[in-house]
C-alpha cells in the first residue's frame, strides 16, 4: 500500500487513495503465500497501539453509531451514497458508521475479480447469490449472515486522519477484539486486514469521496465460510478464510461482538459513539438537507 496519498497542503487525494486502499496486494508480483506479520504485538502499551496518537485529540467529536441489523446490499450500497452526498453538501455534519449484515452477495472492487471466481455465475444465480460490481478497493469478496460489516461516513480530513493510518486503526479495532476471544490474529504488510496464520478473518476495502470515507470493514464471526472457496480470496491462490466461529468451536453472538467493536472504535479512535436509530438519522439529516434519505424495508 503506498502511503503517500496527501498532496503537499494535506489534501487526501480521493482517487488515487481509493486506487490504494484495497485488502489485496498492490502489486501482482507480490507473495502468493503471504506470511503475515505483526505491527503492534499485544505486549505493547494500548496507546502505542493507535497508529497516530496525535490525532486522538481531533477525533473527540460526536459520532453517530446506527445499528440496520441485515440489510441488501444494494440498498447499503445507496444508503452509503446518499449519507456521502449529505456529508458533502453540510460538511460540518456528524460522521455516521453503520453497523449491519447482509444476505449472501458476491461484491467486486475496483481491481475486478471475475477471473477469480472459481464456480460458474449460472451456479451462482441458481444458488440466489448476485455479484454486485462496487467503487471500493480490493477484488472479489463474499459477505453473507454471521459476518460484521461496519461501513464508515467519516471525513477523514475534518479528523486530520490519513488514509493509511486510517486503515491501521481499522486493522487495530478488530485486532483487539478478535483478542476479546483469545485470538491472536495479526496483520500482513501486503495484504490489509487480520489475519489468522494463512486465513483472513477480516478484510478491509475502502472508497472516498471528497475526503469521505465510504465502504468499511468485514469481520467473520459466525458466516458460513463455503461460498468463499467459490473463489480466489484476494486472488491469491492457496489463502483461505477463516472467522471467529471457527476459531473457537463455537458460534459468537452477533450483538456481542457488535458492542465489543463499538468499545473498541472509542478506545482507538477516541470516538464519542452517540448510538442512534435509523428513522433518527433521517429526521435529523432532512431537517438540515434537501436530500432525501432511503426508506428502510
Amino acid at each position: 500500500m503506498n502511503t503517500n496519498t496527501a498532496n503537499k497542503s494535506g489534501t487526501l487525494n480521493s482517487e488515487h487513495a481509493a486506487n490504494e486502499l484495497t485488502d489485496c496486494p498492490n502489486d501482482q508480483s507480490a507473495s502468493r503465500n503471504p506470511k503475515p506479520v505483526t505491527r503492534n504485538p499485544s505486549s505493547l502499551n494500548p496507546k502505542s497501539q493507535i497508529p497516530n496518537p496525535q490525532l486522538q485529540g481531533s477525533l473527540h467529536e460526536p459520532c453517530y453509531a446506527v445499528n440496520l441489523g441485515m440489510i441488501d446490499y444494494n440498498y447499503a450500497w445507496k444508503l452509503q451514497s446518499d449519507l456521502v452526498a449529505a456529508k458533502v453538501s453540510r460538511p460540518g455534519s456528524q460522521d455516521i458508521i453503520l453497523f449491519l449484515e447482509h444476505p449472501a452477495v458476491f461484491t467486486l472492487g475496483r481491481r475486478g475479480g471475475r477471473d477469480h471466481l472459481l464456480v460458474s455465475e449460472s451456479f451462482l444465480k441458481n444458488a440466489g447469490i448476485p455479484i454486485v460490481q462496487v467503487e471500493r478497493g480490493g477484488y472479489i469478496t463474499f459477505h453473507g449472515p454471521g459476518q460484521l460489516v461496519v461501513y464508515f461516513i467519516i471525513n477523514l480530513e475534518a479528523r486530520r486522519l490519513g488514509v493509511t493510518d486510517f486503515v491501521e486503526t481499522l486493522e487495530e479495532i478488530m485486532l483487539r477484539t478478535a483478542r476479546t476471544w483469545g485470538l491472536t490474529a495479526q496483520r500482513n504488510k501486503k495484504n490489509p486486514g487480520i489475519w489468522m496464520g494463512n486465513s483472513k478473518m477480516g478484510s478491509i476495502g475502502i472508497a472516498l469521496r471528497k475526503g469521505i470515507s465510504f465502504h468499511g470493514l468485514a469481520l467473520n464471526v459466525n458466516v458460513d465460510l463455503t461460498p468463499f472457496s467459490w473463489i480466489q480470496p484476494c486472488g491469491l491462490p492457496g489463502v483461505s478464510m477463516t472467522s471467529v466461529k471457527q476459531e473457537r468451536g463455537k458460534e459468537i453472538p452477533m450483538d456481542v461482538v457488535r458492542n465489543v467493536v463499538k468499545e473498541n472504535f472509542k478506545s482507538v479512535l477516541g470516538l464519542d459513539l452517540n448510538d442512534i436509530s435509523y428513522s433518527d438519522l433521517q429526521q435529523q439529516l432532512l431537517s438540515r438537507t434537501s436530500q432525501e434519505m432511503p426508506k428502510m424495508r
